[in-house]
C-alpha cells in the first residue's frame, strides 16, 4: 500500500481488551420559545509495541467499502491483522475521502468514543468500519457497496486523551451486576409529572443475548400492557418471539409495534417512524414499555421526549438518560466521563432548539413544538400522551 494510505495504526492488546415532580401545565398554555428545527473505568493503554515489516504483496492495494449494515455503517475490506504492521494506534486521526465527503475521524473501538454526530473510524476483529456515531454515513456520502475511499495520517495520538474518557465497555455476565434490573436496564421512569408505573424502559427482551430472559420476565412482572419496539423489524422480531411468551401474547393482540428504527435522529426516516411508534403508543394503557436493544440511545431519546411533554426539567432529563450508563459501566455522576456522555441528550434538545441550549425551564416548549412542527403531531395526539403517563 502507497504511504497515500497510511491508516489506522492499530494496538492488538487493545482489541482484546474484554469485548422529580414538576407541574404539568395543559397543552393549549404552551407558549413555544425556540424555533425547531455512550465502563466500569476507562480503559489503560499499553505502550504500543513495535510492528514487524510487512511484504509489500501483503498490503491491500485499493481499500474500499466491503459492505453497509442498515445503520449506513461503512465495513471496509481493510484487515487489522494486515494493517497492525503500518504503525496504527487507538486515538490517530485521519483524514478519509469517502464518495462526496472528506472528513477527520479518530481510531476508536466504540460508537460511543465519539460525539453524537461525529466521525469515527472503528476497529475490531471484524475488521475497520467508517461511521458516524448515531448517523448514516452511506447515506451522508452517497455511496453504496464497493465504493473506494482513501486515507492519510492527519494527526498522531490527537484524540488518545479524549478516547480514554469517552471509552466504554460493559460485562455480559449477570453475576457482575448487582439486580436482574440493573443488568436487563429495565426501569420505570419517573420524571417530571410521569406516574409512577406508567412508563418502563429496557433493553431488548426478545435480543438473543444475555440480557433479554431477564428484560422479558421484568416485563411481565410489570404488567406491560403495550411496547414501543424500536429496534426491530416485524421480521426480525418474529423469529425471536418464542424465547418471550408474555412478549409474545402482547404482540399477537397487537400490542408491539415494530419500527426498525436507525439512529440517525435527524433523518426523515427517524422522524417518521418516531411519530408512528408516538401515535401507537398514545392509543394505549399504562404501563408502556419503550425498548431499543440497549435501551440507552434510541430509547433514551424517545423517552427523554416523552419526559419533557410531561413537565421534566432538562436536569431530571439527563439523570434519567444517564441511569442506563451508570447500569452497564459504572460510570459515575461529577466525573468528567459523565459531563462528556451527558452532552448527547443535551445536544439531541439543543438541536431541535435551532442550536441553542435547553434550560430547565424550556423542555416542554421546545418538544411540543419539534413533535408539532417536526415529526407532525397534533396537539391532541400529545395531550393523548400526556395523559396516557398521568
Amino acid at each position: 500500500m502507497k504511504t497515500k494510505h497510511v491508516f489506522i495504526a492499530l494496538l492488538i492488546a487493545m482489541l482484546f481488551i474484554t469485548g422529580c415532580t414538576s407541574t404539568t401545565k395543559p397543552i393549549e398554555e404552551i407558549t413555544p420559545k425556540a424555533e425547531v428545527v455512550a465502563v466500569a473505568q476507562p480503559i489503560k493503554v499499553e505502550a504500543p509495541v513495535a510492528a514487524p515489516v510487512v511484504a509489500e504483496e501483503e498490503k491491500i492495494s485499493e481499500p474500499y467499502i466491503a459492505s453497509i449494515s442498515k445503520y449506513g455503517n461503512c465495513m471496509t475490506n481493510l484487515d487489522y491483522k494486515t494493517l497492525e504492521s503500518e504503525g496504527i494506534l487507538i486515538g490517530d486521526i485521519y483524514t478519509i475521502t469517502l464518495g462526496s465527503l472528506t472528513f477527520e475521524a479518530p481510531v476508536v473501538t466504540n460508537y460511543s468514543d465519539v460525539d453524537l454526530g461525529k466521525y469515527l473510524v472503528k476497529v475490531s476483529e471484524k475488521g475497520i468500519e467508517l461511521a458516524i456515531n448515531m448517523g448514516n454515513l452511506a447515506k451522508a456520502a452517497g455511496i453504496d457497496v464497493n465504493a473506494p475511499f482513501t486515507y492519510e495520517l492527519k494527526e498522531k495520538g490527537g484524540y488518545a486523551d479524549a478516547y480514554m474518557i469517552r471509552h466504554l465497555e460493559k460485562s455480559e455476565s449477570r453475576e457482575d451486576y448487582s439486580t436482574d434490573e440493573i443488568f436487563a436496564n429495565f426501569r420505570a421512569v419517573k420524571a417530571g409529572g410521569i406516574k409512577e408505573g406508567k412508563l418502563y424502559r429496557s433493553c431488548n427482551p426478545i435480543l438473543d443475548d444475555a440480557r433479554a430472559p431477564y428484560a422479558a420476565t421484568l416485563v411481565e412482572q410489570a404488567g406491560i400492557k403495550a411496547v414501543m419496539n424500536l429496534a426491530d423489524s416485524k421480521e426480525s422480531a418474529e423469529k425471536q418471539l418464542s424465547t418471550a411468551p408474555y412478549y409474545e401474547s402482547l404482540y399477537n393482540d397487537g400490542k408491539v409495534i415494530t419500527l426498525d428504527m436507525g439512529v440517525d435522529f435527524y433523518s426523515e426516516d427517524f422522524t417518521s417512524k418516531l411519530k408512528d411508534g408516538l401515535l401507537f403508543l398514545a392509543d394505549q394503557k399504562a404501563p408502556v414499555l419503550v425498548h431499543c436493544n440497549e435501551g440507552k440511545d434510541r430509547a433514551g431519546v424517545v423517552v427523554g421526549l416523552l419526559e419533557a411533554i410531561s413537565g421534566a426539567t432538562m436536569d431530571e432529563i439527563v439523570a434519567d438518560y444517564m441511569i442506563s450508563y451508570e447500569n452497564y459501566y459504572g460510570v459515575e455522576k461529577g466525573t468528567e466521563q459523565y459531563a462528556k456522555i451527558s452532552s448527547v441528550i443535551k445536544d439531541f434538545f439543543k438541536s431541535i432548539n435551532n442550536g441553542e441550549e435547553v434550560s430547565n425551564k424550556q423542555p416542554l416548549a421546545v418538544a411540543v413544538k419539534y413533535l408539532k412542527d417536526g415529526v407532525g403531531l397534533s396537539i391532541n395526539d400529545i395531550t393523548s400522551l400526556r395523559l396516557l403517563l398521568r
